[in-house]
This record gives C-alpha cells, structure tokens and sequence, in this order.
C-alpha cells in the first residue's frame, strides 16, 4: 500500500458522491484518474487490504431486519462452519472469537420475515445453534480507520 492509496482509503472514509458517474467525482476530489481510481481499489479488494468496498445501509430504515448472532464452532470445523456462514449474502462482519460463542456475525435482511429463515438455513446447514442476539437500543459511533 502507498501514500496515494492511503490517501484514497482515509478520504472515502468520509463520504462517497451519489452522481452519475461516482468514481469520476471521487477521482477528481482525489486528483487522480477515474480508471486509477478503480483499478486501485479493485487491487485493496483483491490483495486483502480491504474486505469490502460500498456503501453501509441501515436495514431497518429500509423495512429489513438486522441482527448480531453467534455459534459455537467447534474448532475442528471452524473454517467449515465459516465458509457455510459467509455463503449466506445476509450475512457481513463475521469474526472469530475467543470464548464459548467463538464464531459471531452480523446478518441483515430485506425483511424481517426473512431473517428467521437465515437463521433456520444457518442451523441446518451446520447442525449447530445460532444465538440470536437482536439489537435493544441503537447508539451512533462515528467509526473511522485512519491509515
């Protein structure tokens, strides 16, 4: 990683243009070339810098549902049971943890209905339970990565 990408990952931190052409507005408050910028983001993504690159919804005031959930994982089988998980496209943010619960995940739905049934896929696939732990109450954290 060099100066410019890290100048790329702190300043769309902030904020990213909804236009016509987004990378091209992007690039220009970036002083760069639109194709640049696209190609090195593409290559973050791809060497693991960055694990995902887009814009982070609020499920809920979309009409989804969104949840924290956990499983205990054997360890025998955790790259398994991770890999099953990660299938699901409801499901973001899964982390390994040292503790009982040692695999927990975010999953967020296009509707609440829905989010049951993920589970449900979740358990069946794995034969294991999921711990289902829905949000009570929402606090704003304004979360930034300086690199």
């Amino acid at each position: 990683m060099d100066d410019m990408d890290r100048r790329i990952i702190n300043e769309l931190q902030d904020g990213f243009p909804v236009t016509e052409r987004p990378y091209a507005e992007a690039a220009k408050q970036l002083q760069m070339d639109e194709d640049e910028l696209i190609e090195r983001i593409g290559k973050l993504c791809k060497d693991g810098t960055l694990n995902r690159f887009g814009p982070m919804f609020n499920a809920e005031n979309l009409g989804g549902a969104v949840t924290l959930a956990a499983i205990r994982a054997p360890e025998n089988r955790f790259d398994e049971i991770t890999d099953m998980v990660n299938a699901h496209p409801e499901v973001s943010q899964n982390y390994a943890r040292e503790d009982d619960l040692n695999m927990w995940f975010v999953i967020a739905t296009e509707t609440p209905g829905r989010l049951s049934k993920v589970i449900a896929e979740i358990e069946y696939e794995t034969g294991l339970e999921v711990f289902d732990m829905p949000k009570i109450e929402e606090f704003y954290v304004g979360l930034r990565f300086a690199v």
